[in-house]
C-alpha cells in the first residue's frame, strides 16, 4: 500500500507540472472505505492546454517504466485522459480533468441542469454533473491558486434544483418499464434487460438525489440505496433478483418487468409528486 508521504511527494510534483492547477483524491480512499489493495485515484485539474509530455515523464518516473499520460480527449468525450502507474505496489491513476469544464457543469447541478452521455465504460451514460460530484466528495490534496476551493462552495451543498430534475427524470422510468413489456411478449431477453436496468439506475439516481447524496458512476450506484434514509424497503435486494433472473421466456421476462414496475411505483412513493 502507498505511504502517505509517497503519495505527499507524488502531488507536490504533480502541481509544478505546467497547466496543472490542483490535484484531488476521489474514489474509496476519500470516502474512507479503501481496502488495501484499492486503487488510488487522483483528479489531476488543469487548465489550458496540459503538459502531457510532462506529465508522461513524471509518470513513468514514478512507475518505473513508460507510462503515457494521453492528451484530453483521447479516452473519449467525457472521460478526458489520463495514466495508469503501479507505484509501491499500488494502482495509481491520474485522471485528466479539464477545470473550466468542471466549472461549467457545476453551474449546470446549481441550475437543475443534467445529463446522461456516451461513454465507454459508462452502462447507463457519462453523468455530465458528476464532475462536480467528484469535487463535492473529493479530498482536495493540492490546491495552489485556490481554484479548486472556489468552485466547491458551488457544489458543497447538494442542490435542490438539481435533486428536483433528477426526481423529475423519472418519467422515463414508466416509458422503459411499458416498453420491457412489450420485449417480454417477444422474448428479447436482451432489449428487457436493457430496458429494465435502466430503469433502476433512473430510480436510484433519483433516489440518491432526493437524499442530498452525489453520485459520481453507475458503480455500487443500486446497492448503495439499502442506505439511504426513507428509500423503499428492500430495493437493493429486489432490484438485485429482478435483474438477476431474467430468464428468456415471456412469462419469466414478465415476472421481472412486474417486479421492476414496483419499484418504480414505490419510487415515485417516497418521493411524491415532486
Amino acid at each position: 500500500m502507498i505511504a502517505d508521504e509517497t503519495l505527499r511527494r507524488m502531488v507536490d510534483e504533480l502541481t509544478v507540472v505546467h497547466g496543472v492547477v490542483g490535484v484531488l483524491l476521489g474514489g474509496s480512499r476519500a470516502r474512507g472505505d479503501a481496502l488495501p489493495t484499492s486503487d488510488v485515484d487522483l483528479g489531476v485539474y488543469y487548465e489550458g492546454t496540459p503538459d502531457t509530455v510532462g506529465l508522461s515523464r513524471l509518470a513513468s518516473r514514478w512507475s518505473g517504466r513508460d507510462v503515457t499520460v494521453g492528451e484530453p480527449g483521447s479516452w473519449g468525450p467525457w472521460v478526458d485522459a489520463g495514466g495508469w502507474l503501479d507505484v509501491e505496489g499500488t494502482a495509481v491513476d491520474w485522471i485528466l480533468r479539464d477545470v473550466d469544464r468542471v466549472a461549467a457543469q457545476a453551474d449546470r447541478a446549481a441550475r437543475g441542469e443534467f445529463a446522461f452521455h456516451p461513454q465507454a465504460g459508462h452502462p447507463l451514460g457519462f453523468l455530465d454533473v458528476s464532475y462536480a460530484a467528484e469535487l463535492a466528495t473529493g479530498v482536495v490534496l493540492a490546491d495552489p491558486s485556490g481554484r479548486l476551493a472556489s468552485l466547491r462552495t458551488v457544489v458543497t451543498a447538494y442542490p435542490v434544483a438539481l435533486r428536483d430534475a433528477m426526481v423529475g427524470a423519472l418519467w422515463e422510468a414508466d416509458l422503459l418499464v411499458g416498453a420491457a413489456g412489450k420485449g417480454a411478449r417477444r422474448e428479447d431477453t436482451s432489449y428487457v434487460s436493457l430496458a429494465l436496468a435502466r430503469a433502476v439506475l433512473l430510480c436510484a439516481h433519483a433516489l440518491h438525489a432526493d437524499a442530498g447524496r452525489w453520485v459520481t458512476n453507475e458503480k455500487g450506484l443500486v446497492p448503495a440505496v439499502a442506505s439511504l434514509p426513507g428509500a423503499p424497503p428492500g430495493f437493493s435486494r429486489d432490484a438485485a433478483l429482478a435483474l438477476g433472473s431474467l430468464g428468456a421466456t415471456e412469462d419469466s421476462l414478465t415476472a421481472a418487468v412486474e417486479s421492476v414496475t414496483r419499484l418504480v411505483d414505490a419510487t415515485r412513493a417516497v418521493l411524491g409528486d415532486r
